[in-house]
């Protein structure tokens, strides 16, 4: 029988459950068609379970940090992941749409693997540890795009749609197993009770640091989420690519994310997080600028598009884990509230940005229009970097 943790989670533990809040998300897509055909449903209908997955997850982020606050990071995740194995289940038995879409929104709650995971390192360790750590944690998670679609289409070739779900089963139950045993308690500063850490939100929503942070890494976000929105049409439109090659490029960008975070994990510690912060964003800047500027005038050729991507998407690995750790560090007896909010700000710039770029592009100028939003929303990243920077220095002075 397993013994329950007694200690901090290892930091493979922590990789695990971020990756697998991730997984969840895109692991069945290549299934979504035959999940409309056997529930005799229209695709519009089925697509709710990416949609509103993505709404309840924004709203749970919200919950699960002031609820981790209060009763403790291990049984909040231990609750979550039983919830996720569960629902998973009810997905695979599911008889209609209906109840299938019902289990698949409690498959959200699957989210406290990255919230969660991210409030204990806040716990564990200093603010410029935390970064470094969170740098290695998110350079596994990003893997999970890139990779789970692949198995989920494997699966679906070779056993139907089905059995997506059933491998979301067996990895929640090994993933509650590892937590089981890997997940010691770290939070030492509970709240009184869950209304009381409620009501501290203004404690920290006050705090102009937290805004510079939490809005650096939305913005950063944004920047990602114009390149999901946007790069397909851009890609076809301005250069014909086919959905083989589309396939390819559109891997680059989390592939510079990748190695940006191995990057955060190395030097975060050393260089401090406005310095990370900060760096992240010149390079993206830089990149976007360089591209936009080179499509401007006339070198109009698919490799300027995503070499520009490949620097945004580095520019976001160096700079999301110091933005993330830099604001649980400012109320360290709310990293789990403020793990939420950051998220669930993160995700609405997404959603915000990635609109916008839909009704701005263009066939005729798609590629350029989309650097443009990507930089945009990159430079408000920088801006919120820099007053971090400032805050800082002001601090210090004061001290």
């Amino acid at each position: 029988m397993l013994r329950p943790a007694r200690t901090p989670p290892r930091l493979a533990t922590l990789i695990l459950l971020s990756a697998l809040s991730v997984v969840s998300l895109n692991l069945f897509l290549p299934s979504l068609a035959a999940i409309a055909r056997a529930f005799g449903t229209d695709d519009a209908v089925v697509t709710l379970a990416i949609s509103g997955y993505a709404g309840v997850t924004a709203v749970l982020q919200l919950v699960i940090g002031p609820l981790s606050d209060r009763f403790g990071r291990r049984p909040v995740m231990l609750v979550s992941l039983a919830v996720f194995a569960a629902a998973s289940l009810g997905c695979l038995l599911a008889p209609d749409i209906v109840t299938f879409l019902t289990f698949r929104m409690l498959q959200a709650a699957i989210v406290s693997g990255y919230a969660v995971s991210s409030a204990a390192i806040a716990d564990t360790n200093t603010r410029d540890r935390a970064a470094s750590r969170m740098g290695y944690v998110a350079s596994f998670w990003a893997l999970g795009p890139m990779l789970a679609p692949m198995l989920g289409g494997a699966l679906d070739e070779g056993f139907g749609w089905r059995a997506s779900f059933w491998a979301f089963v067996v990895l929640g139950v090994a993933a509650f197993a590892v937590a089981w045993s890997d997940f010691g308690e770290t939070n030492t500063r509970r709240a009184g009770s869950v209304g009381a850490q409620i009501r501290r939100y203004p404690e920290l929503l006050r705090a102009r640091s937290f805004w510079g942070y939490a809005l650096c890494r939305a913005f950063s976000t944004g920047t990602f989420y114009a390149f999901l929105g946007g790069a397909p049409l851009a890609a076809v439109q301005s250069f014909g690519i086919g959905s083989g090659r589309l396939g390819i490029y559109m891997g680059v960008m989390s592939g510079g994310f990748v190695v940006g975070n191995y990057l955060s994990g190395r030097y975060a510690e050393r260089a401090g997080l406005a310095r990370m912060m900060i760096a992240g964003r010149l390079t993206a800047s830089a990149g976007l600028a360089a591209g936009l500027a080179l499509l401007l005038a006339g070198l109009v050729h698919e490799a300027v598009l995503f070499g520009a991507c490949v620097l945004a998407g580095l520019g976001n690995g160096l700079t999301m884990p110091s933005a993330n750790a830099g604001a649980m560090a400012v109320r360290p007896d709310l990293a789990g509230s403020a793990a939420g909010v950051t998220g669930a700000l993160a995700l609405a710039c997404g959603a915000l940005v990635s609109g916008l770029t839909g009704a701005l592009l263009s066939p005729a100028q798609a590629a350029p229009t989309l650097l443009a939003v990507m930089l945009a929303s990159s430079m408000l990243a920088l801006a919120a970097a820099l007053e971090v920077r400032r805050l800082d220095r002001r601090a210090a002075a004061g001290a």
